[in-house]
């Protein structure tokens, strides 16, 4: 009835325990970005299907490729970070086993465990995915940050997926690096232009919102430092991206 759908890169250190999560599904899928580690040899030990498929800098082409693999009527999408928790697996079993249901895809909240301490403020504290819909409803669009686009009437699940980010500053870093180059090309493919205006200001509002907007300064040390690290997020994109426009 379910299958999930796990991207992965070198998650040697996460992925048994995502997989742990979601081995109730009836098929898992895991799609790996030619992973350097063990990720697919231990996934392939906890009995996932392992698709081996570069990222070429779009996550859409992957979670589609899911899609297209997927054998069951509805489809769960879990990174190798996050853990779908008891409660969240029972929910959904009964969701998706109820004949009133319906709905053709499922909201479902994140919330962030950083630094040892859950986010319940800022941008993470709000943070809601549709990560749960029928097969044939909708693929997924967008280079990064990509949003699942299906037909039908979408409903908001109840219980939350726990997600463990950024062990490290260097590995968030190291993320925010990785997402921005993806995303600055995207925007300069659609023709976005970047001055000094555009980038300040969406340093200075993101910090703003996430920070005192979404009152991120009640996560305490862990709150200042996403918000702090997530409008550089927003400088490195516009940055990024007025660089490209100079070289035209």
């Amino acid at each position: 009835m379910i299958t999930a759908v796990v991207l992965t890169h070198n998650e040697e250190k996460n992925i048994v325990d995502c997989l742990e999560s979601v081995k109730w599904c009836d098929q898992i899928l895991v799609i790996d970005d030619d992973s350097q580690d063990k990720t697919a040899e231990l996934s392939e030990k906890e009995k996932a299907e392992v698709i081996r498929e570069s990222l070429g800098g779009n996550f859409s082409k992957q979670r589609n490729i899911g899609l297209e693999r997927a054998r069951n009527e509805w489809v769960l999408f879990v990174d190798a970070d996050e853990r779908i928790t008891d409660s969240l697996r029972y929910e959904i079993q009964s969701t998706v086993a109820d004949p009133m249901n319906f709905y053709s895809g499922f909201l479902i909240k994140r919330r962030d465990v950083m630094w040892g301490k859950q986010l319940r403020h800022g941008e993470a504290g709000s943070a809601s995915f549709l990560r749960l819909a029928k097969r044939g409803a909708g693929k997924w669009e967008g280079l990064v940050h990509e949003k699942w686009k299906i037909k039908g009437r979408v409903g908001k699940l109840r219980n939350s997926i726990q997600h463990f980010p950024h062990s490290t500053i260097a590995q968030f870093l190291a993320e925010i690096n990785l997402y921005t180059d993806i995303r600055s090309r995207e925007l300069y493919k659609k023709g976005v232009g970047a001055n000094f205006l555009s980038i300040a200001l969406h340093t200075k509002v993101k910090f703003l919102q996430n920070y005192l907007v979404k009152r991120g300064f009640l996560d305490g040390i862990p709150g200042i430092m996403s918000a702090t690290l997530m409008s550089f997020h927003a400088f490195l994109v516009r940055g990024k991206l007025w660089l490209l426009w100079q070289k035209d």
